[in-house]
């Protein structure tokens, strides 16, 4: 059997954790068993649904490396389909249509609700031939009387509903567009899907969906409920929590190698181990192996990992999403130093692309002022004689490199009879405006001879005016 997997996100909204989580296990599970990956997106829902919310999904795909094999496929390019097997639900006596009103439904609901019942359709119409002049039929599935359904589920085990509990739900709507839980099956079942892997909100549905399945004479899948994400005080995920669209996380400065690890290991565990590459997570990842219990967002812990990906990584690989960061600084990435360079120089203080960019302006771009504080400290008439000696001992530099740099400054301090600090540190506010930057030896190096020349000359100015 070929395994054949599906991620079927709603275009109501942008691609969120729980979704992306979701995605990424069904990924997994298909890659790991050579199998197939298929992007659905059901968009049944036309007042909600979006031509932005769908290309956010697809792009926050792309971002977390989720390739899909099949697809997109959209749902409302399939309604003459839904329509079609409806058609043969009435054909069999499996479905039927009703003519009751929504006032009239409304008003059954209160009544049930006031004698304390489950609210649910009675089934009135299961039986009618006639039609009911004025009134658009739905047509609902006849669901069984008796019997239980069960949902062998890879996470949750067994579970056992009584279609006693179970009312005829409504399949096709009087405009003729399709349901939800209809269609869910049609194209799992048109798709030849093999497991269905999603949140277990949806668990609830599952027992309805078996039940169309079956009444279709159609192989049921497999399932796998995985619970929901909760933020770290045990409430439902919200925006507070950080359940915001997968692409913040990206403007946000993490690699998605970072949110991917951090995804895995919500809800799934192999041992004790925390860092993952993406072949270890396809080579490793079993459905037996997801919590049963909901799981805790923990923000820190995301920001661990996105730092431990920006040390381990492969520079070229960091740099490539710091390019874009940049650009967002209105930064051209061309017009300075190598940026594979400027994270090497960098990543050990930065924890994300953001602070890592911001933190790389000056190499770029020059800069109108100093930080008020470092200028106050270091760019005074006492460090005059300091900067004034290195101006020439740099400008006669031919070997612009940082170990030939490093020994400049080094017997600058020593000529000058003050510590290290002393010379490095005013040097490095000349340079890059703050006391804050790579190793200074790294940093002139980066910034190249004239600009260095440059900037110090100009802070020499500086404290000449002072």
């Amino acid at each position: 059997m070929t395994i054949r997997t599906r991620f079927a996100p709603s275009p109501t909204g942008y691609l969120h954790i729980g979704g992306a989580r979701t995605a990424l296990f069904s990924w997994l599970y298909a890659r790991k068993h050579g199998g197939t990956f298929i992007l659905r997106i059901e968009d049944t829902d036309l007042e909600r649904s979006t031509i932005d919310a769908v290309n956010a999904i697809l792009e926050g795909m792309t971002w977390l490396g989720l390739e899909y094999d099949e697809g997109p496929f959209y749902q409302t390019h399939r309604f003459e389909r839904y329509r079609a097997v409806a058609e043969q639900l009435l054909n069999e006596g499996k479905a039927y249509r009703c003519y009751c009103t929504k006032e009239e439904l409304d008003s059954r609901r209160a009544e049930q609700l006031a004698r304390k019942e489950k609210p649910r359709y009675d089934g009135r119409c299961r039986h009618r031939v006639e039609p009911r002049e004025g009134v658009q039929p739905v047509i609902r599935f006849r669901n069984p009387d008796d019997g239980e359904v069960v949902v062998d589920d890879l996470v949750r085990g067994r579970v056992v509903v009584k279609n006693s509990e179970l009312d005829d739900l409504i399949i096709l709507r009087s405009d003729g567009t399709p349901t939800y839980n209809f269609t869910v099956v049609v194209d799992d079942l048109d798709m030849k899907i093999t497991h269905v892997i999603r949140g277990d909100d949806h668990l609830n549905n599952t027992p309805r969906q078996i039940n169309i399945l079956e009444a279709l004479g159609a192989p049921l899948p497999k399932y796998a409920h995985v619970p929901m994400i909760l933020g770290p005080d045990g409430a439902k995920l919200s925006k507070r929590h950080g359940a915001v669209s997968v692409m913040q996380y990206r403007d946000d400065g993490y690699l998605p190698e970072a949110l991917i690890n951090y995804l895995v290991r919500l809800g799934w565990s192999h041992g004790d181990q925390e860092i993952f590459s993406v072949d270890e997570m396809i080579e490793l990842f079993d459905i037996a192996d997801i919590n049963h219990s909901a799981s805790s967002f923990n923000p820190e812990k995301l920001l661990w990992l996105n730092h431990h990906y920006i040390m381990h990584s492969d520079p070229l690989r960091v740099a490539h999403h710091l390019r874009w960061h940049l650009g967002r600084l209105d930064i051209d990435p061309a017009q300075g130093p190598d940026p594979v360079k400027v994270v090497e120089a960098q990543r050990e203080r930065c924890k994300t692309l953001v602070d890592m960019a911001k933190a790389s302006v000056f190499f770029y771009k020059d800069f109108d002022t100093y930080d008020e504080k470092a200028a106050a400290k270091h760019l005074t008439s006492d460090t005059l004689a300091a900067l004034q000696a290195l101006e020439t001992q740099l400008w006669a530099l031919e070997d612009w490199r940082r170990e030939a740099i490093h020994q400049v400054v080094l017997k600058t301090a020593e000529t000058l009879g003050v510590k290290l600090g002393g010379v490095a540190q005013p040097l490095r506010v000349a340079v890059s405006g703050t006391t804050v930057s790579p190793p200074i030896d790294i940093t002139l190096e980066l910034l190249g001879k004239d600009t260095t020349l440059a900037r110090i000359e100009r802070a020499i100015a500086y404290i000449k005016k002072a």
